[in-house]
């Protein structure tokens, strides 16, 4: 007879009817999860005989914590909000607790000089960066000094470290000529925010801001690598529908009248539709617009984002493979994960009108 397979996180999850990273979140006591939620998730466990992540890869390495911190570049609540953020972290945490590590969820350092970093402190194994500025980012000097092994996204590895990143700026060229195609000229951008703390505001129309993070730099310097100036720049705050809707107004009342808008992610983006229609314009008739991430938005229909698709929980699952690899003293890597550019019927050719 075949031995009975043992449950695994993913059964709980799927029991309890809540993501994976809930389930860890649950084990591990890090992050927001309120006391019924872990209930529910220990009464799926106790259900199905799941005793808790499993010890099988424990000998990755011979150190004493088993604990992977994984840095997020704002507050909790607000990561635990994006949706690629989620699914990102549902690859990431399955694969590493079926390692038999535990995540402990850790903010990003500001680099203050008064400040005290859990992550200057916390006993880990290894690091997993979800964002890392183009300059002076404390998390990697932090990380340098204690010698951790350390894999970031979306971002040049530090030395020793490895590396999951995709062709952003590429992907947004497309974009670009895509709207083009269409007899585009007046193309604005709506930008995701280049630092924590900033607000949603107009920007000059050659805005680069020299500390940022990766993907916001990629997406904006597109334009120059397309031979195309913005008519109209937006920073947001958050990659939130509520700060995509007075990124929307900002960009569409401008004096430029851009009949076209590259937003720099799929909520932006949904948030800027939204905008558009409080402003009694017609999307694609009045004016174009183009997503990134692929996210599936239902709520927007029969609108679908014309976007570049990326695969988060693929992503989660490579990261997390490259963890386990410099665990086992293996070669740091740096991954491009594949990128699809998807037509959807948020762009059209332009309105001669406009």
């Amino acid at each position: 007879m075949a031995a009975k397979r043992r449950p695994t996180m993913a059964d709980v999850a799927a029991r309890a009817k809540v993501s994976l990273s809930t389930v860890s979140l649950a084990y591990s006591g890090a992050g927001p999860i309120s006391g019924d939620m872990k209930a529910r998730v220990i009464k799926a466990a106790d259900e199905l005989g799941y005793a808790g992540p499993s010890a099988q890869a424990r000998a990755l390495r011979s150190g004493r914590s088993h604990v992977v911190g994984v840095v997020i570049h704002d507050q909790l609540s607000l990561a635990f909000r994006a949706p690629l953020i989620l699914n990102i972290m549902d690859g990431l945490i399955s694969d590493l607790g079926e390692m038999g590590l535990g995540v402990l969820l850790i903010p990003s350092p500001s680099g203050k000089a008064d400040e005290k970093s859990l992550l200057e402190t916390a006993p880990m194994d290894a690091a997993v960066l979800f964002r890392v500025r183009d300059h002076d980012e404390p998390a990697l000097e932090i990380l340098r000094k204690r010698a951790i092994p350390t894999v970031v996204m979306d971002a040049n590895a530090p030395s020793g470290g490895a590396e999951v990143s995709i062709d952003d700026g590429a992907a947004t060229v497309e974009l670009i000529e895509h709207l083009q195609s269409l007899g585009h000229e007046r193309i604005g951008t709506i930008t995701l925010p280049h630092a924590p703390g900033g607000e949603t505001s107009l920007k000059p129309v050659d805005y680069d801001p020299r500390s940022a993070w990766a993907p916001m730099h990629n997406r904006l310097r597109a334009f120059r690598e397309a031979g195309v100036e913005p008519c109209v720049v937006v920073e947001a705050r958050e990659s939130m529908v509520a700060e995509g809707i007075a990124a929307g107004h900002i960009a569409l009342s401008h004096d430029s009248r851009p009949t076209a808008l590259v937003v720099q992610s799929d909520i932006l983006a949904a948030g800027t539709i939204l905008a558009a229609r409080e402003l009694d314009l017609s999307i694609p008739h009045d004016v174009s617009i183009t997503g990134f991430d692929g996210l599936d938005l239902p709520w927007i229909s029969p609108l679908e984002l014309t976007t570049v698709e990326q695969d988060g929980e693929a992503k989660g699952h490579t990261m997390a493979r490259l963890v386990r690899e410099l665990l086992d003293g293996g070669a740091p890597q740096q991954v491009l994960s594949p990128l699809t550019f998807r037509i959807g019927n948020t762009t059209a050719k332009v309105n001669p009108e406009r």
